[in-house]
């Protein structure tokens, strides 16, 4: 069995001294707020404690699900019923293939954080660590906040439907642990009207808000009522996943005879359908703006393209990929309408495709007005780009065409409590990026200042930009 003590040490991914002091003294021990990510409530509010490791790493982590069948691993120990322990050994047997993909780093400094394992996983030593981890893992001190309070989890901020009733949010309220949890209020499926099921899904909004929906007005009243809920019960953000944004030109009476034509079960064309999603969109961020929310978009991920495997599986498994969707020109009608009203609420876009950074960097200086530091931020690397060279472009893109020093930094989007050590990881390659320079010459050798800048990107931002 190997062991990757000199692999993941104290200092790696940091080059030089500068990149060492900077997160060693201004990065690492800083809280983390998770903004955005899709743990489950119910696990964080009762404290759950899983019975082994394969349920808490690998059961949902369509990540590795997409790389062990690239391996060709049957998916009887993927998705399939193969048992947790024939799953993890056939994970064990996939990592070392997995070396230069993401997957590699994070699986060996989550077994170093959570665990204390310093042993390289692979189809020999798999049996050993899902020994050693699963005994560790069904002790209390492994309990979903225990998990979070390893990494020093201020906050994190589930995802959550209009629909959510919020109970497991408000039973934490009453009864409060370690560490905190928020929600994000998520209504795309409000939004896209050509979804199968949206009729049954209006219907159900309307019996949890307590209106008949029968109107698009009557949408609007259900929607804002469920923003009031989720603002009594703590609620600051909202989030979209969007594969670009919509903006047609539309008027009310078009608006109301679409929603009338899709509750009367006719069809509503490509054009109709566009026209209505953009009115809904404008709605919700005038409405996220009067409650001081920030509103999140994740815009550019071309979904369930595996139309047979979708089928059987379903969302959310790993059939998804970069989409090549234009997305200036309609971002910035979409912002501009908002800021001509002076209704446009702090903003965080996140882009997938490599190639929009730049569009991205650009588009959100154009509505950073200096009425709060950084109003409009470009997202974190996201989903297929949050590993070392996405994470670095995407700072890149920042830096040269924005303020860094106003970036909100990192979040994990994921829904395995052990996928924290991301926040680690881009610390590291922040802390990095600015030592490689300091040590060129590029940047000033002022510890103190770019410590400063380190502390506030890895915290202070987003400690002050959402108030949580």
């Amino acid at each position: 069995m190997s062991s990757n003590k000199t692999f993941i040490n104290d200092n790696f991914l940091l080059e030089n001294k500068y990149a060492e002091e900077l997160y060693h003294n201004y990065s690492k021990n800083q809280p983390i707020i998770d903004y955005h990510n899709h743990l489950n409530p119910q696990f964080i509010a009762e404290d759950k404690i899983f019975d082994n490791i394969t349920q808490v790493w690998i059961n949902g982590d369509h990540y590795k699900w997409r790389a062990m069948r690239t391996l060709g691993i049957n998916e009887q120990f993927v998705t399939g019923n193969g048992s947790d322990k024939d799953k993890f050994l056939n994970w064990g047997k996939t990592v070392p293939y997995t070396m230069r993909n993401p997957l590699y780093h994070w699986t060996h400094l989550e077994l170093a954080r959570y665990f204390d394992i310093y042993d390289l996983l692979d189809e020999k030593s798999a049996e050993k660590i899902y020994i050693e981890t699963s005994e560790k893992i069904k002790s209390e001190a492994y309990s979903t906040q225990n998990l979070l309070k390893k990494v020093n989890a201020e906050l994190v901020c589930t995802t959550e439907d209009p629909i959510d009733t919020l109970e497991f949010h408000q039973k934490l309220t009453k009864n409060p642990m370690g560490t905190k949890m928020s929600t994000a209020f998520r209504p795309d499926k409000a939004i896209l009207i050509s979804n199968d099921g949206y009729n049954a899904y209006v219907d159900t909004l309307g019996d949890v808000a307590g209106i008949a929906i029968n109107t698009y007005a009557d949408l609007r009243d259900a929607l804002r009522k469920r923003i009031e809920f989720f603002a009594q019960n703590g609620c600051k953000l909202s989030d979209h996943g969007l594969d670009q944004i919509y903006f047609e030109n539309f008027t009310e009476s078009e608006i109301n005879s679409i929603f009338k034509k899709k509750r009367d079960n006719q069809t509503i064309t490509p054009e109709e359908a566009l026209k209505f999603q953009s009115a809904i969109l404008l709605f919700l961020s005038e409405t996220y703006h009067e409650f001081g929310w920030v509103q999140q978009f994740h815009l550019g991920a071309l979904r369930n393209n595996n139309a047979r495997m979708h089928s059987i599986l379903g969302p959310d498994t790993g059939w998804d990929s970069i989409g090549d969707y234009p997305q200036a020109q309609k971002l910035s009608s979409f912002l501009n309408a908002l800021d001509s009203k002076d209704k446009l609420t702090k903003t965080i876009i996140y882009n997938l495709n490599p190639a929009d950074n730049e569009v991205m960097a650009t588009m959100i200086g154009n509505f950073n007005d200096g009425s709060v530091r950084g109003k409009v931020q470009l997202g974190s690397g996201w989903w297929f780009l949050d590993q070392k060279d996405g994470m670095t472009k995407q700072l890149n893109a920042l830096s040269n065409m924005g303020l860094i020093s106003c970036f909100v930094g990192m979040l994990t989007d994921s829904r395995s409590f052990l996928s924290f050590p991301r926040h680690e990881y881009f610390r590291r390659i922040l802390c990095n990026l600015l030592g490689d320079e300091i040590q060129r010459g590029e940047l000033p050798a002022d510890m103190q200042w770019i410590g400063k800048l380190v502390s506030d990107i890895s915290y202070n931002n987003a400690k002050e930009y959402f108030k949580f």
